[in-house]
This record gives C-alpha cells, structure tokens and sequence, in this order.
C-alpha cells in the first residue's frame, strides 16, 4: 500500500510504501556446509557511510572463515542490504557485493521493487536512523526489531528515479569521503609532527649545535653533554598510591581515573567523587599522575594536575603520584614521561594480564632519563608550550572540517531521498547544494 506524503525536503514529495512491502527479509541461517561463506560482522561496516571496512581481527571481512560457535549467521547474497538493528544509532548499512553471511545483529533485507543502492541511502538517511533508534529497548545493547522496522514508511519514487538519486549521492558522497579522508590523514601527520617535535625537544634539546656524548644507557644512546642521566626516581621526592575507595557522581572530593588522563592533561568531565579521603593523598599543583593499569596500548600514560578550584583532587588506586624533588620541573617530566620512547619502554616493562597490564612504580622509578638544567627546562618547555599549541589549533580546525563535512553528507542524503534535491542534471543539483548551504564549502588536502 502506498500513499503520496511528503516525508522532507522542499521538493516534489514521494510516494512512500512500508519496507517490508518493498523488500523480503532473509532469515536463512547459515548451514554447516556454508561455514565458509564470508563472514560480516557489525565491525566491518563502518558507521554513515555504508561501507565495507576491515573488520576487528585485522583483515577484509571477506576474507574471514569461521567456525565452531562463530559459523552461525544469516545468509545474504549480492545486491542484500544489511541494516545494523543493533545500536542503530551507529548508522551501519551495506549492500552486499557477494555472497556470505553476517551476523544475526544484521537485518539482511532484499529489495523486491526498490533500488538497492536507495535503500541503503534511506537506511542511512538522519530520520530513518532516528526513527529506528528511538523504537530499541535494552539500555546496554539497544535492539529494533523488524516488526517495527518493516512497518515503517520509506520513499519510494519511481525506478529511474531511485537510480539517478543512487547514481547523484554515490558521486557526491565519494567526494565528500575524500575530504574527509584528506582531513583525517591531516590529523595524522600533525599527530606525527607533535610526536617528533615533544621527543626532539625532550632528548636532545633546542640547540641542535649542542655537542654530544653517550649516556652509557643503550635507551637513551647520546645526550647532550651537560645533560644529567639517571634513573626517574632520582627526581622524585614521592612515589603515592591512590585510595580505593567507591566513588559516586556527587561528592566533596574529586577522584580521577585512568579514563581522565588524557593527552598529558586532566579531564573533569566524567570525575567520579567520595565525601572523604586522606589528606595526604589530595593532590596539588604540581603533582604529576601516572595509569599504572590499563590495556597495553594505554598504560604509562601521565597527567600534571594543574589545580581546580571547585573542589580538591584526590587519586583512584590505579594510578601513581609522582612528586617532583626541584631537580626537575613538573612541566618538563610531563612532557618527557608522554613522550614516545619513554612511553615504549614503560609499556614493554609492563606485566600483561587478561584485558590489561600492570606497570609497578618501583620498576617504574628505574626508567633512565636524561634531564638538562633547570634554565633550559624551561626553555623547553615554553617552546614545546608555543609549538603544540600551533599544531593544537590546526588539529582542532581539521576535527571541525570533517564534522561540517559529515553533517553535509548526512544532510545531503536526507535532502535526497525525500524529493528535497532535483537530481535530474547532477551538476545543477550539485550547485543548488552548495548554495543551499550557509557558509562556504569545507574543503582541505593534505598539506605539500
């Protein structure tokens, strides 16, 4: 049964029909004898764009048997359109280029008499989504179910119209997904320029005429020779663990957690609190804190906690206060303590245990370092100060580009498949777009 209701847009409005009368839902499992079709899990769709990604075990989905417990899945076949029911808000839809099987988190839906390229679209479109999202049940793992998801409404224009619509946002996304691209590989050598930078200024200093001589660590290899090596606990006055007590959303005294250590600052915006701790474990400016658990990836990670005035600052037993004695800098050992090869060498010295790994303060205090004098301490830490902060802002404007981006993509999509966009002439729908737009296109290449 179809109805001519406008369902967004400003332009002709479409006839809209309910999903399950224009596709047929496969529920086929997959048999013992298929458990070598390839396998799609929810991972390897990636999230608005309704593409196929690598999926979490590190190679093409289509290249993943599996077995035992893990064979089981719904069978779908090329031209499918697969929609993630769950977390729906993820925004996960694909359509099948071959033959396999997915997960039974995915519902795999074959068009009868709509185009399946428009399907996708409208899967992915912003309403849809919202829609779908706010029918799911389950506060953890969120579902929508097909009883829902079939009634619902979808435009359904004429076929020539759906291929030219299909044909408009396949052109007009790969261009926006290029941007993006740009912009996220942009991130990435600003990331990689940071890291050069914070470990150039860290371990050789900002005189690169500054003669040399070998710090008789193989870690640290050469230094400059009015440098001081040591071991880290040399320039430490106190090694603390934090309290164990349970923190609530409310209380006197904040506790941070290794998830508030972020990028050698502290994040207050998810805090945990208790009414009561020891005063000697408050923290004060000054103090640096270091996650001694956590998954491998992120532990050794450290903060330097610059002071709050709305409440005092108290530690979780999962991280370690380091204290300063005045042969060096709180700032400096920040930015030392995070840089890439001391974080290297406390992960490797690191006890790996099932989900994450434990570094202990005591093995912790025999790292090696070479520290200058105070003077150029500073020096380097104002210059380190002045250069991040650079490439901080340039970050910054990239994460803003590829939101603007993003929310064009979506935009254009919802515009799309509700008649909002004449897509007869591709090139006039495209400037029309742009038009309707404020501001000007966001658009960016990797640096020359």
């Amino acid at each position: 049964m179809s109805a001519a209701a406008e369902v967004g847009g400003t332009g002709v409005a479409f006839p809209t029909k309910r999903l399950k009368h224009v596709v047929a839902l496969r529920r086929t499992r997959t048999s013992a004898d298929d458990a070598a079709r390839p396998y799609v899990g929810l991972e390897d769709i990636e999230s608005g764009t309704g593409r196929l990604v690598n999926g979490a075990r590190g190679k093409p989905a289509l290249l993943i048997p599996l077995t035992g417990n893990e064979a089981t899945g719904t069978d779908f076949e090329p031209g499918d359109v697969l929609f993630g029911k769950l977390r729906p808000y993820l925004a996960k839809a694909w359509v099948a280029e071959f033959s396999g099987r997915c997960t039974t988190e995915a519902l795999v839906m074959a068009p009868t008499s709509i185009e399946p390229r428009f399907l996708r679209s409208v899967c992915l479109s912003s309403r849809f989504v919202g829609d779908v999202d706010a029918s799911t049940f389950g506060s953890k793992m969120p579902r929508a179910e097909w009883d829902f998801i079939g009634n619902m409404p979808v435009p359904v224009p004429d076929p020539d119209t759906q291929r030219a619509i299909a044909d408009h946002l396949d052109r007009e996304t790969a261009r926006l997904d290029a941007l993006v691209a740009a912009k996220q590989r942009l991130l990435k050598l600003l990331a990689e320029k940071r890291r050069a930078i914070v470990t150039r200024a860290v371990t050789r200093g900002l005189d690169p005429r500054a003669p040399l001589r070998d710090s008789g660590v193989p870690r640290l290899g050469e230094i400059p020779a009015h440098w001081k090596s040591c071991h880290l606990k040399r320039v430490l006055s106190a090694v603390d663990y934090g309290i164990s007590a349970q923190v609530d959303t409310s209380g006197a005294i904040a506790v941070l957690r290794m998830g508030d250590i972020q990028d050698g600052e502290i994040d207050y915006s998810n805090v945990g609190f208790v009414n009561e701790a020891d005063d000697a474990l408050l923290l004060r400016p000054g103090d640096l804190v270091f996650n001694r658990t956590n998954s491998l990836d992120r532990i050794g990670k450290v903060a330097l906690f610059r002071g709050v005035s709305a409440y005092p600052v108290s530690f979780a037993s999962y991280l370690v206060r380091l204290r300063c004695n005045g042969a060096a800098l709180p700032e400096f050992l920040a930015w030392l303590l995070n840089s890439v090869p001391v974080l290297a060498w406390a992960r490797a010295e690191a006890m790996p245990a099932i989900g994450q790994a434990n570094l202990n303060p005591h093995r912790y205090g025999y790292l090696p370092v070479a520290i200058p004098p105070l003077a150029e301490q500073k020096a380097v830490i104002g210059f380190l100060e002045t250069e991040c902060e650079k490439l901080n802002v340039l970050s910054a404007e990239s994460v803003r580009t590829i939101g603007l981006l993003k929310e064009r993509r979506s935009a254009l999509i919802a515009a799309a498949v509700t008649g909002g966009l004449d897509v007869s002439s591709p090139k006039q729908a495209a400037d029309a777009w742009d038009d309707a737009l404020v501001g000007p296109s966001p658009t960016g290449t990797e640096p020359s």
